[in-house]
């Protein structure tokens, strides 16, 4: 959607240097920017909608820049006291005259990069700033800075055309509806498993994964997209994994979220990970639908796996949280530790197991993990990626 901008009403005097900002485009989050002198800008983020909190996600456009001058930008309303801006993370920019003239996307910049308690607090409320030096690449050239890599609403539904028009992928993978967002957006399920031979299939196990509640986190797309593109690859193994499983997959279940540029609620400004438990169909439509889902999978077949795949803004690396009884329950049952760390055996370059956790903690009850545990999915985790 670049290029589909509000058009920019900004009387602009021959001579001015003054950068250009706008995030009014899918996925934007920016609120206010201040000028503080010719290089130096103050930005402030906006709110997740109908919150006064969840500033985290970043997302914006800037134009008639200058190369080679040392600009610093500064964003002061971050509320968390942690973050891996502290240790090594830098934005990302991505430059429109860098991808025409060399094939270049999004790239990480930045320099003087702190993380840091201002005294901007009102109300009790703590605030802190992140502040970076960089140079433009190109003069007048139109840039992007974020948090994340961008993954749009429109990202996955031309990801999903493709699939729907591949002659061989469409044969084993079924695009759905699930239900339609508060906002009338579509909440898509695939359906993923070979055409089993004649009367064969019925015995294959679920495996339920999600992606994208919360919208700032997202990497999650990134991991759920490179689950697809193996999934529905012609290797033996992604032959032998549909010939086993039948996987149930919802890549983005907060488009709403999504689409404003919010960090991590829907559009009813809620935490939609902690609506697991929740009757408010209305409300929470991906939820209830995909909790439903689940339930009725269940009563078909075994359930091997659950998954709901999140980013992590504070910890490094990629690891699981699971959900382990007081008491250990009786055979059959395979303990939760064990599919993590099988994870972190086959690639112990990308996974953590040290990092996992596998307390079901109060204030986590009504996240995916815990209620389809509590369904009696003994698999149920949550992955986090840095």
């Amino acid at each position: 959607v670049r290029g589909l901008c509000p058009l920019k009403q900004i009387l602009h005097q021959k001579g001015d240097n003054t950068l250009i900002f706008e995030a009014r485009f899918e996925s934007g989050n920016l609120q206010k920017v201040v000028k503080v002198n010719e290089f130096e800008y103050q930005l402030t983020l906006r709110t997740d909608l109908y919150t006064s909190r969840h500033t985290q996600w970043y997302y914006f456009q800037v134009s008639n820049t200058q190369a080679g001058m040392p600009y610093r930008f500064t964003i002061v309303n971050f509320t968390k006291r942690n973050s891996l801006y502290k240790r090594g993370l830098r934005p990302l920019l991505y430059s429109e005259a860098n991808a025409k003239k060399h094939k270049v996307g999004w790239q990480r910049t930045g320099n003087e990069i702190k993380y840091y308690k201002n005294n901007a607090g009102q109300g009790g409320r703590q605030y802190f700033s992140l502040t970076w030096t960089f140079q433009f690449p190109h003069d007048q050239d139109t840039c992007y800075f974020a948090h994340c890599y961008p993954y749009t609403y429109s990202n996955l539904q031309e990801y999903l055309v493709a699939i729907s028009k591949d002659p061989v992928k469409s044969k084993f993978c079924k695009i759905h509806i699930l239900c339609h967002s508060l906002a009338g957006n579509i909440v898509y399920v695939l359906t993923i498993t070979n055409p089993p031979k004649s009367g064969k299939g019925t015995d294959r196990k679920a495996v339920i994964l999600t992606a994208r509640v919360h919208p700032g986190e997202t990497n999650s797309s990134w991991i759920m997209k490179g689950f697809l593109d193996y999934v529905l690859g012609d290797s033996g193994k992604a032959q032998l994994l549909r010939d086993n499983f039948v996987f149930k997959v919802v890549p983005m279940l907060n488009p709403d979220g999504v689409i404003v540029g919010n960090h991590r609620c829907s559009l009813t400004g809620q935490d939609l990970n902690r609506k697991y438990r929740s009757n408010m169909k209305k409300c929470y439509p991906s939820i209830w639908y995909t909790r439903n889902m689940i339930k009725r999978v269940m009563g078909e077949r075994d359930v091997f796996l659950y998954c709901d795949i999140h980013g992590h803004n504070r910890k490094q690396n990629v690891f699981m949280y699971g959900c382990e009884r007081k008491q250990q329950a009786k055979a059959p049952y395979v303990h939760p530790h064990v599919f993590p760390l099988m994870l972190s055996k086959s690639c112990p370059d990308k996974f953590s197991f040290p990092d996992c956790r596998f307390r079901v903690r109060k204030s986590k009850e009504g996240t995916g993990r815990v209620v389809m545990w509590k369904m009696g999915i003994n698999n149920s985790y949550t992955l986090e990626a840095s």
